[in-house]
C-alpha cells in the first residue's frame, strides 16, 4: 500500500475531479502520462473492506478483486485491485485511456459503483526547428543573405493530438503567427528574403488535451550589401600639403570592413603592408601628406563583407594627377578698358585649388572694386576693371593639389590710346594706295588688246578705222619682207598694219549696194595678207 501510494503521488496527473453525490456512485476524471502508475479509486467511504470488486473498461470486464482476471494479457498483468477496491495500473501506455466502471459489494450486501474517466496524454516533446540554408554563428544565431530562398521546418510529438505553429517576432511585428497545423510536421518557405524578415522565429507545439506547450526559438539575421560600389571622395585638409580621402559604403548589414591602400592590381590590398587605414565601418577617412603620393599612383578603397565571396569585394579608386593650368601667356590691352584673363585646369586628381596672384611676390588677388573673380566649370576668370599703367605686369594662375603646385604666368601689357592713332591712319592710307593701284592695273590689263590711234593717224580716225594688235596665235605670220609705205611729208616712215574698217551706219548700205571701182580696189588691197609688226 505504501509503495503504490508513493508511485501514484509521483506519476499521477489529476486534471479535474468531479464527484457525483449519490447513495452508491461517484465519478472521477484522471489524466496520466505514458509510464505513470495511476490509481483509479472505487470505494472510499468509511473503512469497510469490499467483499467483491469488479472493474470494467468501456463496458467490458477487465479484472475482479483478488487479482483474478478473466483474460490474462500483457495489459492485464499491469492491473491490480487493492483491498479498498481501487484499480492500480502500472506503467500507463497509450490505449489505457477510456471509461472505467467499478462495482464493489460491501458487507450487508450493499453495492457501491464508481466511474473513472482516464485520459492518457504526453508531450509536447522532441521539438525540432530547422532553418536553412543558413550559416550558424558561434552563439547559435543563423545568417542568410538577402534575395535567397529560406526553408523553415518544425516538428514535435504530443499525445493524443497537437498543434504546431511558426511564430515570428521582429522589428515590425511581435509574436506574429505565420502558419500552423495539427500534424507532426510543419514547414514553409520565404522566397527572396528581405531585411524586414530578420528576427526571432519560434517553432511552437501545443498539446490540445492538456494545453501544455513547448517551443524552440532561433534568431535569424539577414545579411545584405548594396549593389553599388563604394564612393571615393576627397576633401582638402587644413594644411595644403595634406589631403583627406573619404570612402563611404552605406546600406550594408552588418557594417563592412573598409580599408584605404595603394593599389597593386589585386583586391587583397587590405591585408598588405601598403594599407593606410582599415576599420569596420560604413565610412572611413584617411589623411595623407604629399610625400606619400606620386604622379600616376592609384589609391583604392576596398569594401569587404560576409555577404561577398572572397575575391568579389567591391571597391573604388582614382589615379592621382598633378595640376596643369592652361591659358594665354601674353595679353595686350588699352588703358581705361576692362579685360578678362582666363585660365583652365581640368586634369588634376584630386582637383587642385586654383587662385589668381599678381607680381613676382605672387600676392593673392581678392575680389573688390578692381578685380572680379569667377569660375565656370574648369575655367577660372580674372576681370580687371578700368585698366591703367599700374595694372601692367605679370599675373599667375596658381593651381595646387597634394601632388604638386603648377603656375601659369600671364604678362599683361597696357598701352595708351594715342599710340594707336598714327598706326590706324597709316594702315588706312596704305590700304587706300594698294586698292587704287590694284584698280588701275586691272583696268589696264582688261584693255590691253584695244589701242585707238591718235593725231598721227588722223586719216584713219576720220574713217572710223581702229588699229588692232593681234597675237601671233590668232593670225598667220608671214616671213616675207614688210612693204614700206611712201614717206610722208613729215619725214617719218609708217609701217604697214592691218586695218579693219568699222562701217558707218549712214553710208554702209550705199557702199554695199553699188561699190565704186576705187572701193573695190581698196577692198582687194586691204584683204591681202600682211605681216604683224610690233611698235
Amino acid at each position: 500500500m505504501e509503495i503504490v501510494a508513493t508511485v501514484a503521488l509521483l506519476h499521477l496527473c489529476l486534471c479535474a475531479t468531479v464527484a457525483v453525490s449519490d447513495s452508491d456512485s461517484t465519478e472521477t476524471a484522471l489524466t496520466a502520462a505514458p509510464g505513470d502508475v495511476v490509481l483509479l479509486p472505487c470505494y472510499h467511504v468509511g473503512n469497510e473492506t469490499a467483499t467483491l470488486t469488479t472493474w470494467m473498461k468501456n463496458g467490458r470486464e477487465i479484472i475482479t478483486s483478488g487479482g483474478s482476471s478473466p483474460n490474462l494479457s500483457p495489459a492485464g498483468q499491469r492491473l491490480e485491485v487493492l483491498h479498498d477496491g481501487s484499480l492500480s495500473i502500472n506503467g500507463v501506455i497509450p490505449g489505457d485511456e477510456g471509461t472505467y466502471m467499478c462495482s464493489s459489494t460491501l458487507p450487508g450486501n450493499y453495492t457501491f459503483h464508481a466511474r473513472v474517466l482516464l485520459q492518457v496524454t504526453c508531450g509536447p516533446e522532441n521539438i525540432s526547428a530547422s532553418i536553412g540554408p543558413a550559416t550558424a554563428l558561434s552563439n547559435g544565431t543563423l545568417i542568410v543573405y538577402r534575395g535567397s530562398t529560406v526553408f523553415f521546418n518544425c516538428s514535435g510529438s504530443s499525445y493524443p493530438s497537437q498543434q504546431l505553429t511558426w511564430a515570428f517576432r521582429g522589428a515590425s511585428s511581435s509574436n506574429e503567427s505565420l502558419v500552423s497545423n495539427s500534424e507532426s510536421w510543419l514547414d514553409f518557405r520565404i522566397e527572396d528574403i528581405q531585411p524586414r524578415a530578420q528576427g526571432v522565429y519560434s517553432c511552437r507545439a501545443n498539446n490540445t488535451v492538456t494545453h501544455q506547450a513547448a517551443n524552440k526559438s532561433t534568431e535569424l539575421l539577414v545579411y545584405y550589401v548594396p549593389d553599388r560600389h563604394p564612393d571615393c571622395m576627397w576633401a582638402p585638409a587644413n594644411d595644403t600639403s595634406h589631403f583627406q580621402f573619404i570612402c563611404t559604403w552605406s546600406g550594408a548589414y552588418p557594417p563592412p570592413t573598409l580599408c584605404w591602400g595603394e593599389d597593386e592590381g589585386d583586391q587583397g590590398a587590405c591585408w598588405k603592408e601598403n594599407v593606410y587605414a582599415s576599420e569596420v565601418t560604413d565610412s572611413l577617412s584617411v589623411t595623407l601628406n604629399r610625400s606619400m603620393l606620386s604622379d600616376g599612383q592609384v589609391v583604392r578603397c576596398i569594401a569587404q563583407h560576409q555577404a561577398l565571396a572572397q575575391g568579389k569585394e567591391k571597391s573604388c579608386s582614382f589615379t592621382l594627377k598633378p595640376p596643369y593650368p592652361e591659358g594665354e601667356p601674353l595679353v595686350t590691352t588699352l588703358e581705361a578698358t576692362s579685360l578678362t584673363l582666363t585660365c583652365s585646369e581640368a586634369v588634376s586628381i584630386p582637383p587642385a585649388n586654383t587662385t589668381w596672384r599678381k607680381g613676382l611676390k605672387q600676392e593673392l588677388i581678392v575680389p573688390g572694386s578692381k578685380y572680379v573673380l569667377s569660375v565656370e566649370g574648369p575655367v577660372f576668370k580674372l576681370t580687371i576693371l578700368n585698366i591703367s599703367k599700374d595694372d601692367e605686369g605679370v599675373y599667375f594662375c596658381r593651381s595646387e593639389n597634394p601632388l604638386a603646385v603648377r603656375e601659369l604666368e600671364v604678362y599683361l601689357t597696357v598701352k595708351s590710346s594715342s599710340a594707336y592713332t598714327g598706326a590706324i591712319i597709316g594702315v588706312f592710307i596704305a590700304a587706300l594706295i594698294v586698292g587704287s593701284a590694284a584698280i588701275v592695273a586691272k583696268l589696264a590689263y582688261s584693255g590691253r588688246h584695244r589701242i585707238c590711234l591718235g593725231d598721227g593717224f588722223g586719216q584713219m580716225e576720220d574713217n572710223g578705222d581702229v588699229l588692232s594688235l593681234v597675237d601671233s596665235d590668232d593670225e598667220q605670220i608671214f616671213q616675207d619682207a614688210v612693204p614700206r609705205l611712201p614717206p610722208l611729208t613729215n619725214g617719218h616712215h609708217t609701217t604697214l598694219v592691218q586695218i579693219h574698217r568699222i562701217p558707218s551706219s549712214d553710208h554702209e548700205d550705199a557702199e554695199t549696194a553699188d561699190p565704186s571701182p576705187q572701193q573695190q580696189e581698196d577692198t582687194v588691197q586691204r584683204e591681202e595678207p600682211v605681216d604683224l609688226l610690233t611698235f
